[in-house]
């Protein structure tokens, strides 16, 4: 069998081409998505930075740990608390203490992230005075970086600064320009940033740790530990978070498409020896000896294949790594590492699928009847077996009964994104398998209207289309993969965001929306101001978090907006299904019917954004919406949180341009932002973040790349096994170009149908997520995007119609009567 298998490959060198090309690109793909996978899975331990110096950092309690039948459970607090005072004068009695301050400063022309601190934490922190001197006045201030020199006057927010010395970072940094700080004498800090979460001690860790023990979620940092005290520790392991999610998504959609269109490609180049099979049976093998030669001859190039594709894979793992940290998706430490398993990985779903592609095929090529071989027509006949109807009914009716009962028990599960990545794949698979049933009504009615011009072109494109389903079907396969997932994922990310939007605008009682710059909020003057803004009625809301445990086992954070309960009633319009906002008290809660709990009247412990744990009445409760509805308390339940927006409602017969003018002239030193409705409502009109966005893209751009290679592959293939159908019709007196514009005109064809089947698939899916947003109370139009469906059609129709001509083109340069006695 394999001397047979070997002959073979010599023989039909551009059937087997095509297969290697598709295998080796779609074992590659598995490759380079398992090794940037690997490389996301663990963050190296990332140095101090700030208080690289500091021998002991004092930190208050930012965690909340919650004892639970099955362990602990911990999630980071919305509101760190400060170090207890009495703490702190145990610690001055060990040495001195320099009390930490961090807070946002907007300057013009400065940059947006620039950060203030007190002077005197300068001296454990990488930073050194590169000129200039230290702050002595309140209007002083030392910058780090070049971007400033001394002697510059630079407006803030806080007031006018004079900079008088700037600093440059030195020593054990893990990187330069980790922040653009601000420094100010420690009495002038005080006043912008009365509030302080941590501390420094110059004093030994064991006479520190012994001075705060018995005190609750105070934390005594050392060594490594003291980047625990940097403004944001966990970004490496965060940003890896990120990128494993883009890249487990990535990995698994073009794990999916290569699957997909390698076993397509195989079982059509096992399709189209059929009379090469019935001359074999005629020559006296039996059915078993030529689905051994078939299953040989895959094996042959899956191994040769799977191997190439790893080869290629280790070098295209390197390139997504650059890639990634070039456009910041990634730490700049970000690489590809020494992990084996996605090679095995990808080495053996290669040898798999390429042997799965063949097995149904060998079947039926085991049973080609010797008088096969005698067959003049090219009609394909028993396209449909009752294996492959089975499966893709079942697989079908699985996608329909799995979407029914998420949508009577778990509507807002359709919105998860795992869930409408994944769901298009089960579609795309029924569509592929029983495609055969709707290939040749489909075909015929797509073909219907050019058939009916002057002229046999039509009429043939049709018929042959219809004809070769097998062919037909293995050509739009890719096409059928490509749009489904462009249309299922860039359609579903558009719906879930005019949705939100529309939430937005729904719930917005307000004329005007005042925002607060950077993350300070707004201070208590500039509120004092705004109420006072005649003919206007001003609810200044702030943001914290609540903790609730469910289950007894799973600790959940909900953000919580803090208002004022009878200024939130006339500014807002929650979506709520029982209760009222008026009855919202410092002893109740507004929650949404995620909650477990969700009975207006019932009460449930929680714990507040600082970590205080209360018992609330549930006062009144909101649908679950998109999932963004949060819950809702009074400012006492969220102490010592900035507000940072202020929704104003102006009075009866108030002249809307003069309150306008009013609120921004109220709010032009704070650097706040005054907005209409519709334009805050515009301003935070919900967008799909740039890693999911990212991840989208790398998605589509795979299966764009490949699923076109394939498509051009394919195309290749079939025309090569058409050159004496072709050579007939050079006899039958077509000319040259009228035979290549009916390979052209097929090809459109066979690629419109693809299309087709594709927007269908996308089009139920979508269908499943509006149905969904429906039932969650939240109605907007299914958004599908058109312009990019028709681009990617457009796309592979350009790949279609030039890898079908290209061969026509080649082997109709040769006389008719010579291609006529090409051997198959």
């Amino acid at each position: 069998m394999l001397s047979t298998a070997l002959r073979a490959l010599r023989t039909r060198w551009v059937t087997f081409v095509g297969s290697f090309v598709a295998l080796s690109l779609g074992v590659a793909l598995i490759a380079v998505m398992g090794l940037a996978l690997a490389s996301s899975l663990d963050a190296p331990d990332r140095r101090p930075e700030r208080f690289a110096a500091a021998p002991v950092v004092v930190k208050g309690m930012d965690t909340l740990r919650v004892r639970t039948p099955t362990g602990i459970r911990s999630r980071q607090l919305a509101r760190p608390r400060a170090v207890p005072a009495d703490v702190i004068a145990k610690l001055k009695h060990l040495g001195t203490v320099v009390v930490d301050r961090s807070f946002a400063v907007r300057a013009r022309g400065g940059p947006g992230d620039l950060v203030g601190h007190p002077w005197s934490t300068a001296a454990f922190t990488p930073y050194r005075l590169d000129a200039g001197r230290a702050p002595r006045a309140a209007d002083e201030v030392v910058v780090s970086g070049d971007r400033f020199r001394p002697g510059t006057r630079l407006r803030t927010d806080a007031g006018t600064v004079r900079i008088v010395g700037t600093v440059r970072i030195v020593g054990t940094a893990t990187g330069l320009g980790f922040e653009n700080a601000v420094f100010y004498t420690d009495a002038r800090a005080a006043q912008l940033a009365p509030r302080s979460v941590q501390l420094v001690v110059d004093a030994s860790a064991v006479a520190v740790r012994t001075a705060v023990r018995g005190s609750a979620g105070v934390q005594v940092l050392t060594g490594d530990a003291r980047r625990y005290a940097d403004a944001d520790p966990d970004r490496d392991s965060e940003e890896l978070t990120a990128m494993n999610a883009m890249f487990g998504t990535a990995g698994g959609v073009a794990g999916f498409v290569s699957v997909f269109v390698v076993a397509s490609t195989f079982a059509f180049t096992v399709a189209q020896r059929r009379r090469e099979f019935g001359l074999l049976r005629t020559a006296g093998a039996t059915p078993g000896q030529i689905r051994r030669t078939v299953v040989a001859e895959a094996l042959l190039i899956g191994v040769l294949a799977s191997a190439a594709g790893c080869v290629l894979g280790s070098y295209g793992a390197l390139k997504l790594a650059g890639w990634t940290v070039a456009e910041g998706l990634a730490p700049r430490w970000f690489t590809i590492g020494d992990s084996t398993w996605p090679y095995q990985l990808a080495f053996w779903t290669g040898l798999f699928v390429a042997l799965a592609g063949v097995l149904a095929a060998s079947w039926r090529a085991g049973r080609t009847g010797p008088t096969e071989a005698l067959r003049e027509a090219s009609v394909d006949t028993r396209t449909m077996t009752p294996g492959r109807r089975l499966v893709g009914s079942a697989l079908l009716l699985t996608a329909a009964v799995t979407l029914v009962l998420a949508l009577v028990n778990d509507p807002s599960g359709l919105l998860h994104r795992k869930t409408y990545v994944s769901r298009p794949m089960l579609l795309i698979t029924a569509a592929a398998l029983l495609a055969p049933v709707l290939m040749r009504p489909l075909t015929r009615l797509i073909a219907w209207l050019p058939a009916q011009l002057p002229g046999a072109t039509g009429m043939l494109v049709r018929e042959n289309a219809a004809a070769g389903v097998r062919r037909t079907a293995a050509v739009a396969a890719p096409v059928l993969v490509t749009v489904a997932l462009t249309g299922s994922l860039l359609g579903a990310t558009a719906i879930l965001n005019k949705a939100k939007a529309t939430e937005v605008r729904t719930r917005t009682a307000a004329d005007f929306v005042v925002t607060a710059a950077g993350g300070a909020g707004f201070d208590d003057a500039t509120l004092r101001k705004l109420r006072a803004v005649p003919d206007a009625e001003v609810s200044a809301t702030s943001v914290s978090a609540v903790y609730v445990l469910e289950d007894g086992t799973a600790l959940i954070r909900s953000e919580a907006r803090a208002a004022d309960p009878r200024l939130l009633a006339d500014t807002a319009e929650l979506p709520l299904v029982a209760g009222k906002t008026s009855d919202l008290d410092d002893d109740s809660i507004i929650v949404n019917e995620e909650w477990k709990q969700h009975t207006v009247g019932q009460r449930v412990d929680v714990w507040l954004g600082d970590g205080r744990q209360k018992s609330l009445r549930i006062a009144a409760v909101m649908t679950i919406g998109t999932g963004d509805n949060g819950v809702y308390v009074t400012p006492r339940n969220a102490p010592d949180v900035p507000v940072d927006r202020a929704d104003v409602r102006l009075a009866d017969g108030a002249d809307a341009t003069a309150v306008a003018a009013e609120l921004r002239d109220t709010v032009r030193e704070s650097g706040a932002t005054v907005f209409t409705t519709g334009q805050w409502v515009r301003s935070t009109y919900p967008e799909t973040d740039r890693t999911t966005r990212t991840g989208f893209l790398l998605v589509l751009g795979i299966a764009l790349l490949y699923t076109g290679i394939s498509l051009a592959n394919t195309m290749v293939m079939a025309t090569s096994d058409r050159i004496r159908e072709l050579a007939v019709l050079r006899l039958a007196g077509a000319t040259r170009w009228q035979v290549l514009r009916l390979v052209a005109a097929e090809a459109l064809t066979v690629v419109v149908v693809g299309g087709v089947l594709g927007a269908l698939v996308a089009g139920l899916n979508l269908a499943g997520m509006w149905g969904a947003l429906g039932l969650l109370s939240v109605w907007t139009p299914i958004e599908i995007p058109w312009a990019t469906l028709g681009w990617t059609v457009a796309a592979c129709a350009v790949l279609a119609v030039i890898s079908a001509l290209a061969p026509a083109a080649l082997a109709l340069r040769r006389g008719a009567v010579e291609l006529a006695g090409t051997p198959e």
